[in-house]
């Protein structure tokens, strides 16, 4: 397995995990198991990480567009 491919995966099991918390706290929050407030810190923090990623996978593609070059 590349290094592509291993970095492929941990990123979309992160994203899965991510994207799991951020629905049950939403769930939470419909159902009056969590307060606006707390539910504001999950959103804001997912947000945050789905841009990080991204960050990160671009960086990684120039990176190896460039090593190609």
């Amino acid at each position: 397995m590349s290094t592509k491919e291993k970095v492929d995966l941990l990123l979309s099991k992160w994203l899965s995990r991510k994207l799991m918390v951020f629905l049950i706290a939403s769930v939470a929050l419909f159902f009056g198991n969590l307060e606006s407030s707390d539910w504001v810190i999950v959103a804001t923090t997912y947000i945050a990480m789905e841009g990080t990623t991204s960050i990160v996978e671009r960086l990684m593609k120039a990176k190896l567009d460039l090593n190609k070059e």
